[in-house]
């Protein structure tokens, strides 16, 4: 199946040094996270800014909130070079972002794009001159801009106009057709607002984020035909879980699909102590099974039947699935090309054999009653057969072996 051909859009440049990251333009589809710790906690900050990015997320924002914040994050540049991790931190303002950018120089050019909300920076004529006081920092220091709508946060002096407008139409729309309009006017409008103002038009992304998959859809569809600049996606407050990971998907892979989006987020609420990466590691698998992007080696594996009493292929599955990520940030600097690697792990005769030719690498466990081996295929052909206590550590070493004479540097001139 043919996939969808990116809508134009302009292109974004997010920097730091000479690390960039582009969005939008027909660059590819881009990852980023946001963190959740206190980040007035500068090496706490630091650490899960460098996990996230260690997992695969391009840029990596940060909240902004408080004065505490706002001077901890020249620290928090500070640390992450320390740690040999160049990417771009995002600020997510919000209430006071005018006077935390304007009393802390060194937060607003520590950081390489600012994150505001229209909805969030003033009311009355509060919101015009708050909203102009961060343009016109963003264009002191050259920052590239997100202008992020959210549903629970939309303007309220636009939306109650534009309720009125529609309450006085002889056939008045459905509210929340209202609010989906609202949330693009405000995004629209604010980013020619900022473009008045001096902020190239380059340096301007928007995201109109909502909660429910139809209405993100329905949002960003229209969004696309009624503007050019590079779009941000997301499903906010997606939810827990497996919950959180089908909601942001199936929204997610609608638009995508049809060409919308430039830079994606998953929003995932973690479990309590949970591990803040998994939201990268969705975003790229979804990217990478739609086919947009390849991030890490793909295992392919059976879900079990009665054939398979047995757990060993679940566990060495996961076992090898694992091991594939914790490599990569090696391998793929050392070895390009290896996350267009497939990696089979199959649990019995019925498709085991079939499925493993197909991959660059595969192994077809016994189930119930078969014979106590294992084949392996590399590149279609049966190679070797594996049997006894070590297979899960037989099979690793002809990964490892496979990637270091099929990939990158390795590969014979």
């Amino acid at each position: 199946m043919a996939i969808a051909p990116r809508r134009h859009s302009r292109q974004t440049e997010i920097r730091y040094g000479s690390h960039s990251v582009l969005v939008g333009g027909g660059a590819p589809v881009m990852v980023q996270s946001m963190t959740n710790t206190d980040t007035a906690d500068a090496i706490g900050t630091a650490i899960q800014v460098k996990d996230l990015a260690r997992a695969g997320s391009e840029v990596v924002r940060i909240t902004v909130n408080t004065a505490e914040a706002a001077a901890a994050v020249p620290a928090i540049r500070e640390q992450l070079d320390k740690m040999g991790v160049d990417v771009p931190l995002v600020g997510d303002f919000h209430f006071n972002g005018h006077k935390l950018l304007t009393a802390y120089p060194g937060c607003a050019e520590a950081l390489s794009k600012y994150r505001i909300n229209p909805g969030n920076v003033g009311k009355g004529s509060r919101h015009e001159d708050n909203f102009a006081q961060m343009i016109e920092v963003a264009c002191k220091y050259d920052k590239p801009v997100r202008i992020g709508v959210n549903w629970g946060s939309l303007d309220q002096d636009l939306s109650k106009r534009m309720m009125d407008e529609n309450a006085k139409l002889a056939v008045p729309k459905e509210a929340d057709e209202v609010l989906r309009e609202a949330l693009i006017v405000s995004a629209i409008g604010s980013a020619q607002r900022a473009e008045e103002l001096g902020l190239p038009g380059n340096r301007i992304i928007l995201s109109c984020k909502v909660s429910g998959v139809q209405d993100l859809i329905a949002v960003y569809s229209e969004l696309a035909k009624r503007c050019d600049y590079p779009l941000h996606l997301g499903l906010t407050e997606a939810g827990m879980g497996s919950k959180g990971i089908v909601a942001s998907s199936a929204a997610l892979a609608v638009l995508l699909q049809q060409g919308i989006g430039d830079t994606i987020r998953i929003s995932l609420t973690p479990e309590p102590n949970g591990d803040r990466t998994k939201e990268v590691v969705v975003a790229q698998e979804l990217l990478q099974t739609m086919g947009f992007r390849s991030f890490s080696p793909l295992v392919i594996a059976c879900p079990g039947c009665g054939r398979t009493t047995s757990t060993v292929f679940q566990t060495l599955a996961s076992d090898i699935q694992a091991y594939l990520r914790r490599q990569m940030p090696v391998w793929k600097t050392q070895y390009p090309g290896v996350e267009e690697m497939h990696v089979a792990v199959m649990g019995c005769v019925v498709n085991g054999p079939g499925e493993s030719k197909h991959a660059n690498i595969g192994i077809s466990l016994p189930g119930s009653g078969e014979s106590p081996v294992a084949p392996v295929y590399v590149d279609g052909a049966h190679s070797q057969t594996l049997k006894g206590e070590r297979i899960a550590e037989e099979f690793q070493t002809i990964v490892d072996d496979y990637v270091k004479t099929h990939y990158g540097a390795a590969v014979p001139a």
